[in-house]
């Protein structure tokens, strides 16, 4: 959980003292960066220990210990980012060689890419393949070796100097952002301390101390080598909830940093909250179920209740994942707080949603041709929203199932979309796909009614799982027309509402006789 505040009325003394602390602990952390990454995988507690040592007389045990927390973070972060370049690398070469193994012109499947078009192609993804291979070997010895490759700052603020007449801007501006960005304004929240933290201590009134480091003591306008700003802030998102910890002493992370396009100083509270409890699926969807497709412009949501019936209409929860990586976070959550709002309003006690993974399809080796396909399926960000998604429910007491996203599509609109849609009710694949995502979740079928039996169209291959038992009173009476049958095929016979009648034919007819045995005859 993060909250943020700016920082406003800022004297210049204050701003020189937090750019000389900034500059002073960023020094720090980069040179605490450089040995940690040289350290490799030989890395321990006792380097650990030696590197916190080594730091305490240039700043204090706290700040240290902050430090070395963040380098390591950075260094394990690195760590999952080049195996996961790994991953997609090998994804890429196998399906380069499936590809390139197949006789030309041969057509691809459902489950794997076909073969390359011209042999003009089938060159040019050769030596693609070569060069990704090339990329595979050198990634897997950086790997076993333990090198990773960090730029503080940003790669992407790094590679911006050698374009500063795109980026719009001179070498001094790009200066300014660059030394802000490599800035260290930061502690961890220790409980049981006053407010929460010792380093970046926050009041309840709002005002914000910091304690220096021991080379810039002198700067210190309060007791115990601290500096009081005179700037005050009220969280407020949140704000209660801030209250509540400080007050109860228990720990908060604080960090200071500087937007230098808007030349605005920011605080950010954070703090952890408690894991998630798991609950039975049972008592989850006691109350109903909304089933949520995620599409790549929009959620579609339907209600069901503990049934798995459709209940009222469907609702679409809009979102735009263009420009920028906070313009997109925004977005959706945005989406996800109405889609929460509404499960709290109707009354339901879980939302299920499909559990997607596009990291195999993302690959250009097997959608090379389908640029739009690709760009498609990548803005949708699937492990952020499930992890929003959950963080977000738990708040409001909300269950998230997920379940297989196999066919939900298909199915949804062959057996619900039509049979919902009235002239008054609009109905979309996506918007069936949600009850089918929706009926999994509670543990239903997609289907309305599953196929007949093997043999013919008594019980005699097995019950099926979507007909009501014989013991059921009513399981002869009318019921809604079967839905079981493929698409465009011809509608069942009869009215509306059917019922089972006698059979035409002369074996299968009731028989109103009765079978009587007379005593024997006795004979003398």
């Amino acid at each position: 959980m993060a909250v943020r505040d700016r920082l406003k009325h800022l004297t210049p003394e204050d701003e020189r003292v937090l750019r000389a602390v900034g500059a002073h602990q960023g020094a720090l952390a980069s040179g605490d960066l450089k040995v940690r990454c040289a350290d490799g995988l030989e890395h321990g507690a006792d380097s650990w220990a030696a590197r916190k040592r080594e730091l305490t007389p240039l700043s204090s045990s706290r700040i240290a210990g902050a430090i070395t927390k963040a380098t390591h973070d950075q260094w394990a972060l690195a760590r999952r980012c080049q195996t996961a370049y790994i991953q997609n690398l090998a994804a890429g070469i196998r399906t380069l060689r499936h590809r390139l193994s197949l006789p030309l012109g041969e057509k691809a499947t459902k489950r794997a890419a076909g073969a390359y078009r011209s042999k003009n192609e089938w060159f040019r993804k050769s030596r693609r393949l070569a060069a990704l291979e090339d990329r595979h070997t050198a990634a897997v010895a950086d790997w076993q070796a333990g090198r990773v490759r960090v730029v503080r700052g940003g790669k992407r603020l790094l590679n911006t100097r050698h374009h500063l007449t795109q980026a719009g801007l001179t070498e001094d501006e790009w200066r300014q952002r660059w030394e802000a960005e490599r800035w260290f304004i930061a502690a961890d929240g220790e409980s049981g301390k006053r407010f929460g933290n010792e380093t970046i201590r926050v009041t309840p009134n709002g005002e914000v101390s910091i304690k220096l480091p021991v080379p810039l003591a002198h700067l210190a306008n309060t007791r115990h080598g601290r500096y009081t700003l005179t700037a005050r802030i009220a969280f407020a998102h949140r704000g209660a909830e801030w209250a509540d910890r400080i007050a109860a002493n228990r720990a908060v992370a604080y960090r200071i940093h500087l937007d230098v396009g808007r030349s605005r100083w920011y605080l950010t509270a954070s703090w952890q909250r408690p894991a998630v409890q798991t609950i039975p699926l049972a008592a989850a969807c006691a109350r109903g179920v909304i089933g949520v497709d995620t599409n790549a412009d929009h959620f579609a949501a339907y209600r069901l209740d503990r049934h798995g019936n459709p209940v009222g209409d469907p609702h679409r929860f809009g979102y735009d994942l263009s420009g920028t990586a906070g313009h997109r976070d925004a977005q959706i959550r945005h989406a996800l707080t109405r889609l929460i709002n509404w499960a709290k309003r109707v009354g339901v006690g879980a939302i299920g949603i499909e559990d997607l993974d596009f990291t195999p399809e993302k690959t250009r080796e097997k959608h090379g041709g389908r640029k739009r396909f690709r760009q498609l399926i990548s803005g949708i960000p699937t492990g952020k929203l499930k992890a929003r998604l959950v963080s977000m429910a738990a708040e409001h007491g909300l269950s998230v199932v997920a379940v297989d996203p196999a066919y939900t599509s298909v199915w949804g609109a062959q057996h619900w979309q039509k049979p919902l849609t009235t002239p008054h009710r609009k109905m979309s694949r996506h918007d069936a796909a949600g009850i089918a995502i929706g009926r999994r979740a509670l543990g239903h079928p997609v289907r309305r009614r599953t196929a007949p039996p093997l043999h013919d169209r008594s019980d005699r291959a097995g019950h099926r799982t979507a007909q009501a038992e014989s013991g059921n009173r009513g399981r002869e009476g009318t019921r809604p027309p079967t839905t079981d049958r493929p698409p465009g095929g011809p509608l069942p016979s009869g009215k509306r509402k059917r019922e089972p009648s006698a059979s035409n034919t002369v074996r299968d007819a009731p028989s109103t006789q009765q079978w009587v045995q007379d005593s024997l005859m006795h004979t003398g």
